[in-house]
């Protein structure tokens, strides 16, 4: 191989040291190929926010350097962002690149934010080449729990990158063809530089398992079950909805969904062929009464126990048309997604109190998740010989677990690095390593229609008003005098009930007639801006010493 003394520039913009906000941005010589652009779910203690999404700053004035924008796959945390980013580095010729379900959900999902430009989404198969730039990827199918997976084989001038995407080894999947073990040793033979590997499963031993394994288990329920059949599962885990889809059918029953995303994302599948029926099997659920508990399957969001979707409404008594009876078996085909444990609980509580069946992973085998164990990324290590690794896709500790998977597969430690959101990894075919210049890779929140204008602040006033709620202070003042008017209006929220603290709001008004006289008797202009700032200051340290409460204090004075 010719010696290149060029570097390029590896710059995760997410999904390191986290799970979603996959963005990475590959860089040579200020050209910028972009790979995926997902969201993630706000942390516990982000009240009223929808989404993350990562921070585009470092593209902001190289728009024009933009070579195009390429899709693993069509799980959100890597194609999200897409509605709240594009604007960002919107140009009319910019070219993205993504398989055809992956395309479909794309141009769905586009369908929801009618202001957005229409992007032209370009379809991408098993074994399709682009170039873009200097850049040329190769797409090659990859095992997820999503059909049309695709991971990255991308030749650089100075050598030859592998991004997984998220995969795993499953020797029989469903819905999809097995790895191909023999493309990716020929990628190996070819000569990798840098393996980014997907690390979500990288704490976990073993093996994952395969989905035959979870169809056997998911058949033994619905062998035994004489009631109704209601599967919660995430929208976009396509596989499962055929399984449960074609268990349905063998064993006699219709299928109802419920869930948009659930509908829009099988919508999608049926016109592509991703998921297959026979006529007659998919009804709407208003039909589901016209046939006998034991013919019918009720397939719904909400595993997490999110307190919108389809089954959190069911157990709650909430849905239009469906209520949980005596005989039902409700399956919760997800694993608990960290920080959602106590609402699952919740849930399974809840639908337990109705006399009904659950099962979930815990009790058997009913849900795998669709990333690869460290068997499998050992393995991987193996086949491909990289020379130098970068593990991608995950908490930090998963990253760090990976990484030392690394070394026990014979890559050495000086040429494996574990970075963090924003750092510059700069790379050549000598050495990697992480510049001391970062790109700004803060949090970007989205809540409703506002892309980023919460931020710290706002999120910190929001804990106040959770914490120890609003208290408004109305006074009206003379303008010729400069003195209160009548007795202050108080307003509480969260903080204390009005007519249980008559003495606490008499005092309370006393203070405010107090230091808004003090002030205006002074002489000269007064400077309302520093009264309030007083008000604010001196009756929140009132408030305090009554109650040893914080509520957030908002004064309001009106001259009149």
């Amino acid at each position: 191989m010719k010696t290149i003394s060029h570097n390029l520039k590896i710059i995760p913009l997410g999904g390191l040291g986290e799970v979603g906000r996959n963005m990475t941005l590959l860089e040579y010589e200020g050209k910028i190929l972009i790979l995926d652009m997902g969201f993630r779910m706000p942390e516990e203690g982000m009240p009223g926010v929808d989404y993350i999404v990562p921070n585009t700053s470092y593209l902001k004035g190289k728009e024009n350097n933009i070579l195009g924008v390429v899709f693993t796959h069509g799980h959100y945390d890597h194609i999200g962002a897409i509605p709240y980013l594009i604007k960002k580095i919107w140009r009319p010729d910019l070219q993205f690149f993504a398989s055809p379900l992956t395309k479909g959900i794309i141009l769905k999902r586009e369908d929801e934010f009618p202001n957005l430009p229409h992007l032209k989404v370009n379809e991408v198969r098993n074994g399709s080449k682009i170039k873009l730039g200097v850049f040329q990827v190769e797409f090659f199918r990859q095992n997820h729990n999503i059909p049309d997976n695709l991971g990255l084989f991308i030749r650089t001038p100075i050598g030859n990158i592998i991004d997984t995407s998220d995969f795993k080894f499953d020797p029989n999947p469903v819905n999809d063809l097995p790895t191909d073990f023999q493309k990716l040793r020929a990628f190996g033979r070819e000569g990798v530089l840098l393996l980014m590997s997907d690390s979500t499963g990288a704490e976990e031993e073993n093996h994952s398992l395969s989905e035959k394994t979870i169809e056997e288990n998911l058949e033994e329920i619905f062998k035994r079950s004489s009631g109704r059949i209601i599967a919660a599962t995430f929208a976009s885990l396509i596989n499962r909805i055929q399984q449960i889809i074609s268990l349905s059918e063998k064993y006699g029953r219709h299928v109802a969904m419920e869930g948009y995303s659930m509908k829009s994302n099988v919508e999608i599948c049926r016109i592509l062929g991703y998921i297959k029926s026979k006529r007659g099997t998919i009804i709407s659920t208003k039909e589901t009464h016209k046939y006998p508990d034991s013919k019918i399957t009720i397939l719904c969001t909400g595993a997490q126990g999110e307190a919108d979707a389809a089954l959190m409404r069911i157990a709650q008594k909430d849905h239009r048309f469906l209520r949980l009876r005596k005989g039902d078996s409700v399956i919760l085909s997800s694993s608990v997604i960290p920080g959602n444990e106590r609402t699952v609980q919740i849930l399974k509580d809840n639908i337990l109190r109705q006399g009904v069946k659950v099962f979930h992973y815990k009790m058997m085998d009913i849900h795998a998740g669709g990333h690869a164990q460290q068997e499998e990324l050992i393995e991987m290590i193996k086949m491909i010989r990289p020379k130098f690794f970068l593990p991608i896709h995950g908490q930090y500790s998963m990253l760090v677990s990976h990484a030392q998977l690394a070394l026990e597969a014979g890559v050495p430690e000086k040429n494996v690095i574990v970075a963090e959101n924003g750092q510059i990894i700069n790379l050549n075919q000598k050495r990697i390593l992480i510049e001391k210049g970062e790109a700004p890779s803060s949090y970007v929140m989205v809540d409703g229609l506002g892309i980023g204008d919460v931020g710290e602040i706002v999120l910190r006033d929001r804990h106040m008003l959770a914490k120890d709620g609003m208290f408004v202070i109305v006074a009206i003042v003379d303008k010729q005098t400069g003195k209160v008017r009548g007795s202050p209006d108080i307003i509480s929220r969260g903080f204390v009930y009005l007519r249980e603290s008559k003495d606490l709001l008499k005092e309370t008004r006393k203070k405010v007639i107090g230091i808004i006289n003090e002030i205006t008797t002074e002489g000269g202009a007064v400077n309302w801006t520093y009264v309030k700032d007083e008000l604010r200051n001196r009756v929140g340290e009132f408030l305090f010493q009554k109650t040893r409460r914080r509520p957030m204090v908002l004064p309001v004075v009106i001259e009149v």
